[in-house]
């Protein structure tokens, strides 16, 4: 197996659902990037970027939900701090972004 944790280590990890507002090219990044602000209601606005143009343009990942960690430290990449980070199932070089199967509250709780 691979690092196992404890429960308690994952209840740590704040997993939530988000909507994708805005997308913008990021030509500083070192891979090819987009910078992204998503919604999580509540929990308000954070902003990310996310190396995933291999298999999405800007205007399908707009008003789309994903999952994100929101309670990681922020983070510079270039001159853009990341605020929370996307989860998705890497293959090779492609990123396939995790989203709940049906629209649910921005903000929710996942586990």
């Amino acid at each position: 197996m691979n690092n196992v944790i404890n429960f308690e280590d994952f209840t740590k990890v704040d997993l939530r659902v988000g909507t994708i507002t805005e997308v913008h090219d990021f030509p500083e990044a070192k891979k090819p990037a987009y910078q992204l602000t998503v919604d999580f209601g509540d929990l308000g606005i954070k902003k990310t970027s996310a190396q995933i143009t291999t298999l999405y343009n800007k205007t399908d990942l707009l008003n789309r939900q994903v999952v994100a960690v929101v309670n990681f430290p922020k983070k510079q990449i270039a001159k853009f701090m990341s605020e929370c980070l996307l989860l998705g199932a890497v293959n090779g070089s492609d990123v396939i972004l995790l989203n709940p199967e049906s629209k649910v509250k921005n903000g929710s709780i996942v586990s």
